[in-house]
Formats: structure tokens, sequence, C-alpha cells
């Protein structure tokens, strides 16, 4: 029996942790996996040689990416010709949909499964993409509840899977304040300023100087930045920072600073989904190109930007976008997470329910994790299709 290869594409800090989950159970549920692809630590840690680095394609923006189109589409053409010389089992693309259904789109009808984790989000804007993917791709894996239909209805395979970030254990936020000298009834922000250079160019400084006004009003307040290893932590390092400020990097040590933090400062994205799992209490915020924001504003056809604020339908956390993103009223809405009890015990009492809705409940049951899940569905779609081609096979001798 020859081993199983699956080539795994990952575009970013959030996709690599999905990937990584993912094949740590398919070398739990399947063993003997070949793994190859691109990808960052996490999926490294399970196996994989990245083809590149992976932060080559963590460019987001439509201002934002020109100039790097040239590069990206050199980087395309490698992937695909490294799929086709290799010819696994199976394509997993996670998340970064800009690149890995570019590579799809290219491999469509090579005989090979092509597979994506993590939906487009075509009920916030360009809806026709759920038809135009449905024509390249075999199966869709979503993490959210909402979204399957949005793809069946065009003959998508589309399976809810839950989201990985259900499966994170819980940090020690006791051994992290003990460890960093920080007491136990200290107030301590953790500030998330993004895992791509261009987004921690943007919110670094507005995020660092809302640090400083909340020093000035609260004594004793202590600062943790956990970041990406690479360009953006070295970034991070040299912010001159109000307050003494602990940059950790990896993702125990972000596990263990979340638990210890009494509220925290984010950009929108997984991270801030990831936040309200582990209970801590958050403001949102982002920037983009303007150019970025004027094509965007004009597309985008949901209230809301954070996940738990979509998943609930309601704004439990809030989000401070463009023109908001000040420090003033980053101060501001972070300084009430701080002082009004309500206010934490709703985000706290809003992430329990998220947290549910996207797994977690069932794995109490019994049931299985959401990594699991994607691994079972990518093995049987292997098995699958080995079975076609041995048919195949055997109806062509004569």
């Amino acid at each position: 029996m020859k081993a199983t290869r699956i080539f795994v594409v990952a575009g970013e800090p959030s996709g690599d942790a999905i990937g990584g989950a993912i094949m740590t159970a398919l070398n739990r549920i399947g063993g003997g996996i070949v793994f190859s692809g691109i990808g960052g630590p996490a999926m490294t840690a399970q196996g994989l040689a990245s083809l590149f680095p992976m932060n080559e394609l963590a460019v987001m923006g439509l201002a934002e990416l020109i100039p790097h189109i040239p590069r990206l589409l050199r980087r395309i053409d490698q992937t695909v010709n490294a799929v086709l010389a290799e010819r696994p089992d199976a394509v997993v693309t996670i998340d970064a949909p800009g690149f890995g259904f570019r590579v799809a789109r290219r491999l469509k009808g090579a005989g090979i499964p092509l597979v994506h984790v993590v939906a487009p989000s075509v009920w916030a804007w360009k809806p026709g993409r759920a038809a135009k993917i449905a024509r390249f791709l075999d199966r869709l894996l979503v993490l959210l509840p909402f979204e399957p239909p949005y793809f069946t209805r065009h003959g998508l395979a589309t399976d809810f899977i839950g989201h990985p970030a259900v499966e994170a254990p819980p940090g020690d936020g006791v051994a992290f304040r003990e460890r960093h000298g920080i007491p136990a009834d200290a107030p301590l922000l953790c500030v998330l300023p993004g895992s791509r250079a261009g987004e921690v160019g943007r919110l670094l400084q507005p995020f660092a100087d809302a640090v400083g006004i909340l020093a000035r009003e609260r004594a004793g307040l202590r600062v943790v930045v956990p970041t990406v290893p690479g360009v953006v932590a070295a970034r991070v390092r040299a912010q001159v920072w109000p307050v003494p400020a602990i940059v950790v990097e990896g993702a125990e040590a972000k596990r263990d600073a979340f638990a210890a933090s009494t509220a925290a400062l984010a950009a929108s994205g997984t991270v801030a989904l990831e936040l309200a799992l582990a209970g801590v209490p958050a403001v949102v915020a982002y920037r983009v190109n303007p150019l970025t924001h004027q094509i965007v504003k004009r597309l985008v056809r949901v209230a809301h930007v954070n996940l738990v604020n979509l998943i609930l339908d309601r704004p439990v956390v809030p989000e401070l976008l463009q023109g908001e993103c000040r420090a003033d009223l980053l101060a501001r809405a972070v300084g009430r997470l701080f002082d009004d009890p309500a206010a934490r015990t709703a985000q706290i009492e809003a992430g329990m329910t998220v947290g549910d809705r996207l797994g977690r409940a069932e794995m109490r049951a019994g049931g299985p994790t959401p990594s699991e899940r994607a691994a079972k569905i990518l093995l049987d779609l292997v098995a699958a299709r080995a079975r076609l081609d041995g048919k195949a096979s055997i109806g062509d001798k004569p």
C-alpha cells in the first residue's frame, strides 16, 4: 500500500493553525500521511517542508495587492507545477482564496480532488462567487453553521465542520503572570495588531497610542503583545510602547497570555474569535488602504465584521473600523471593559454561546473535533477516489 499524499496550502497564520490541526488529525486517524505544500510553523511541525515561505502570500486589500502581483503569479505557477509533478491524492487549500482558488482553477481537470477549507464570505459580499467556485472545487469545508446553503444550492458538496479554534487547550494565566512578575490584581491588556505586515503597519501606532491613554488613566497597567515570528515580531518589538510591553511568540505563549489578560485590543480576524472562545473581553479594530475601503464598503452586505457579532447577529464586541480606529476611541472602548462588569460578562457569555455553536458542545458530548471531522472527510474522499480509479483500471484491461 502506497502512502497517502496530501498537498496542503495555507497563506497566513490563521490558515496555518487550521492546517496544522487538520494535519495532526489526519496523522492520528489515517497514519502515515505524506504532506507537501505551503505553510507555516504549525504545519511544519506536522512534517511539511514548505515550498516557499508562507508569509509571501499574506497580502490583504485590493490596493495593497497590486505591487505584489508579479511575485504572486510566479508562486501560483510554482505551486501548480509542484502539484502536477507530485500527483498527490488530494489538494487542500485553506482560506486565502486569492491564492488558493487560482491554484485550484489551474488544477481543475487534472484528476486530483480539490478541497478548500474556510468558505469565502459570500454572505457578506460578492454572492456570485459561490456559483463560480462550485465550478472548480470538489468539496468545501466551512467553519460557520449558516454557510452550507450558500454553496450547496450551486451543487458544491459542502460540510460544516465547526471551527478548529474551539480545540485549543486553555492557557495558564496564573503561571504567565508569575513568570513575568505581574501581580494577580494588576490590569493586563492583551494587544494584537495583526499577523500581516500591512495590518501591523496600519494598526500598531494607534494601538500603542491607545495604550498610552489607558496607562495615564490606570496605574499599574501592564501590556502583553502576542505576535508571530519573523518580520511582524521584529516590528512589534521595535515599537516604542508607553509602558513596558511583554512580547511573546508562539501558540502556547499566546494562550497563556489570553488566560492572564483582563481585556484585549485586537485586529479584526480569527484572533478576535480566539479571544472570545478564551473568555477575554475585547475591542476589535481595523484599517485598510482608503482606496480599498471605498471599494469594499459599496459591496459589503453585513452589519458586523467580527465573527462573534455575525454569529449572534448583535453587536456584543465593539468594532472600531477605518476612521473610528483612533487612539482616543480605542482607549475609551477598552476602558469600559476594565470598568463595566456588565460589559465584560456580556462578552464572556457570548463567547461561550459561540463556542458551543462552533463545535465545543459536540466535543463535550464525546463527538469529533472540527479537525477530526475534516480529516475523516478528506480520508473518505481519497478512499472513494482510489476505489473509482481501481474500477477504471480493471475496466481498461483487455
